[in-house]
Order: structure tokens, then C-alpha cells, then sequence
């Protein structure tokens, strides 16, 4: 017997909510609906390179780097030790939220000491390798964050924790400095004034929000208290499993929530993935279902433009054979359906069930990029709705085609819909509750 349901099961302390495709799928409005029951929020890898929009009483909220918790009042938000910290960045967003009325202190908000920072020479590499590339771009937001991981990997980067001496931080800062301006061409002294500059600056804002959040994590745990895990980007731009190298450089699946905030997977209750009715990416790439009607329907209304970039995301069919494995992958056997609105004018809606390569049919998706440009979606053709769905309040107000579509996508990826969402307003997503 399939468990009850994470709408109506109240017993689940922690869950990770995780993008099923390449990022962008709604994943905040959907942590945002979620709050309303839980005491913390984490966001546990990525940096300021995601971007989620919430819409509150018709006003319009971008976060990049903050928890989408953080509109919520009573709710603790903990960016984790997973996660790679622009000082700038967060401090202009938390002013941002100040000025327009939302509160933002040591509260509501944590910063791990063992997160590392992105600095302005990991922007300045992130944009000079980008421009190497040519016509091979990967398409990074060149916020730095892939040289910042880097630096993190090969031992070399600086942490929040750093700037809790200052003497010391500026200590380590100046033999960087030298290194990344031979890198840069740029000359030492005002690449090391600059950073400098930038870190004492943001070190003002943030220090108050510095703790150790994997000892105050588990303490929140004993306490019996509700966490929420938001994954930030998708699926299939994690750096191990994703459509590697169109990638992004952390672990976006389940198992990075762990990983970046100290939580163990044995306190793990439940992982939602989140996806959209159709499927988007940003950048370069592989795409199979990339479809030029429906990305021009859509751009038409609107919709499917970057939140942090404001570049117009290519947009495609559902592909359920990226979804399939995303449920494995994950581990999530409940997930929410973002833009089903996104649909309502479609006659006949193609369901991408397969692949083919090299004249074989093929249920899972390949591993190498070459082999990923060379499939060709096979298609399964559900009949369209014509009618706006924006006004559904509930699971039995959709249109009759609009619940047959949604069978079609739990049949082919073997998980089960809990959540419609039908429009941008918190009020525009319908819970589903099915016997």
C-alpha cells in the first residue's frame, strides 16, 4: 500500500523538495506553499545562480540566494555549508527585502561558517572561460559559481568563517590575489584592493547571521521541529548525474541536501520533485523535445524568461524518460505539476515516453552528451484541454483532459501528483487529495 499522502500525512519531519529537470520548474512557490508548515527552510548547495520567483498578494519576489523562506513569518532560514556565498550578492538581497517590508535578521536567518565565498575573481575567470568557449558555451550565468567550487575543491577558497578574524582573512586573501591576477592578466595590488573592498563591505551585513548550522540543525532535529530541504536548480544539472558538461557545479539531486547541510539521510522523511507540464532549460545543451511552437506560444505570453539571467528559457514537450530517472535518482515518489496553465490552448499535447538512438528504442537516458544530442523523442499524444485552467481551485475543477494528462505523466514515471499549480498566485495551486 502506496504511504499517505505528504498533503495529509502530518507525521514527516523533514523533506527535500528537488527539481525533476534542468532547473526552473517552480520549485519556490511550491516550498513557499509548504512553509506554512514548517519551522526552518534550508537551502543546502548553489549559489546566487538560481533564481526563484514567489508571488505574495500580487506582489512579485525574486530570491537567488535566500531561502524561499524567508516570506514567511516564524519560519528560521539556513543557507547550509553546501552552498557558495556572494557577499555583495546577499547583502543587496536582504537589503532589497528590508525596503520593501520584509523582515530579515538573526531570527529568521543563518549563514553556515563552513560555506564558501564567491569572490569577484571567481566572476571575473567564470566570464574569461566562458568567452574561451566560442560557440561551446556551456551558458553559465557567470556569477562565479563553478570557479568557486572549483577553488573549494582543490583546497584553495576562502569560508564565511574566514572573515570572523580579519586580520587573518586579509592575510590569506593577498597570496590569492597574486594567483588569480597572473590568471586574469590584471595587476595584483588593485585586483587584492578590490576584493578587499567588496568582502570588508558585505562582512558588515552578514556577520550577524554567521553560525554553526550543522550543531543548530541537529538541535532543531531533537527538538522535534520541521525542516524543509529546497534544491536550487534541477535534476539534470547536478554535476555527477545532470547532462554533464551543460551542467552546473553541485550535487542539485536529493542526496546534495544531506551533503551540503550536515542533516544525515537517516532523518530524511520524504523528497518531493518538482516539475513543470512541460519541460524549459537556460543556456547550452542537449534537449530533446526542444519544440520552436511551443517556446514561441509561450515567450508570446509572457512567460519562460530567466529569472536571474532574464534570458529567454528554451522551452519543450514533458520528457518522461528524463522524469523516470529523475524519480530514481531522487527517490521522490510524490511530485508537483507546475505551468499546467502553460497548456490550455493545445489541441494535442506530445508526451516525450521514449528515445530513440541508433535505431533503438531507449527508456533511460544516456550518459554521454554526444548520445544525448543524438536522440530523437518518441512521442505519446494525449488530447488537449482548450480551456483555462488558471480559475481551478480544486482537483475536480480541472478540465477533464488536464487530469488525464497528469495520469499519463504518473503512469510513465511510475510517481504519484499531490500538487497542480495553475498560475503564479499562492492561491493558484490546487492540493490533490485522491482516494
Amino acid at each position: 500500500m502506496p504511504r499517505e499522502s505528504i498533503i495529509r500525512d502530518s507525521n514527516w519531519k523533514c523533506v527535500v523538495v528537488v527539481g525533476a529537470q534542468w532547473g526552473d520548474e517552480g520549485k519556490g512557490k511550491v516550498v513557499d506553499l509548504l512553509t506554512d508548515r514548517v519551522d526552518v527552510v534550508v537551502r543546502a548547495q548553489g549559489g546566487s545562480n538560481a533564481g526563484h520567483t514567489i508571488e505574495v498578494g500580487g506582489e512579485k519576489f525574486v530570491l537567488h540566494l535566500l531561502p524561499s523562506g524567508i516570506l514567511r513569518k516564524g519560519v528560521v532560514n539556513v543557507i547550509g555549508n553546501g552552498a557558495v556565498v556572494d557577499l555583495a550578492g546577499l547583502a543587496e538581497e536582504i537589503e532589497c527585502l528590508r525596503k520593501r517590508g520584509v523582515e530579515v535578521g538573526r531570527e529568521n536567518l543563518l549563514l553556515s561558517e563552513s560555506a564558501h565565498l564567491v569572490l569577484p575573481w571567481h566572476r571575473k575567470r567564470d566570464s574569461l572561460r566562458e568567452e574561451a568557449q566560442g560557440s561551446n558555451k556551456i551558458g553559465t550565468t557567470r556569477r562565479g559559481i563553478g570557479p568557486t567550487y572549483s577553488d573549494k575543491a582543490i583546497r584553495c577558497g576562502l569560508r564565511v568563517g574566514d572573515l570572523l578574524d580579519w586580520g587573518s582573512f586579509v592575510s590569506k586573501l593577498r597570496p590569492l590575489a597574486e594567483e588569480n591576477a597572473r590568471i586574469l592578466g590584471l595587476r595584483t595590488e588593485e585586483l587584492f584592493e578590490e576584493v578587499k573592498g567588496e568582502c570588508e563591505a558585505g562582512r558588515e551585513i552578514i556577520l550577524p547571521f554567521v553560525a554553526d548550522t550543522v550543531v543548530w540543525l541537529h538541535g532543531v532535529i531533537k527538538e522535534g521541529k520541521r525542516i524543509l530541504f529546497e534544491g536550487a536548480q534541477g535534476t539534470y544539472l547536478d554535476i555527477d548525474h545532470g547532462t554533464y558538461p551543460y551542467v552546473t557545479s553541485s550535487n542539485t539531486t536529493s542526496g546534495g541536501a544531506c551533503t551540503g547541510s550536515g542533516v544525515p539521510p537517516t532523518a530524511i522523511d520524504r523528497v518531493l520533485g518538482v516539475m513543470k507540464a512541460y519541460t524549459t532549460r537556460v543556456g547550452g545543451g542537449p534537449f530533446p523535445t526542444e519544440s520552436t511552437e511551443l517556446g514561441e506560444h509561450l515567450h508570446g505570453l509572457g512567460r519562460e524568461f530567466g529569472a536571474t539571467t532574464g534570458r529567454a528559457r528554451r522551452c519543450g514537450w514533458v520528457d518522461c524518460v528524463m522524469l523516470r530517472q529523475a524519480v530514481q535518482i531522487n527517490g521522490f515518489e510524490e511530485f508537483a505539476v507546475t505551468n499546467l496553465d502553460g497548456l490550455d490552448c493545445f489541441e494535442e499535447i506530445p508526451v516525450c515516453v521514449s528515445y530513440e538512438l541508433g535505431g533503438e528504442r531507449r527508456e533511460w537516458p544516456p550518459k554521454r552528451v554526444e548520445e544525448w544530442f543524438a536522440c530523437r523523442p518518441v512521442y505519446r499524444f494525449v488530447r488537449g484541454w482548450k480551456c483555462d485552467t488558471s480559475g481551478a481551485k480544486s482537483w475536480e475543477e480541472l478540465p477533464k483532459g488536464a487530469r488525464e494528462y497528469i495520469h499519463v505523466l504518473e503512469e510513465e514515471i511510475g510517481a504519484r501528483c499531490v500538487m497542480v499549480s495553475v498560475g503564479p498566485g499562492r492561491e493558484q495551486t490546487i492540493q490533490v487529495e485522491r482516494s
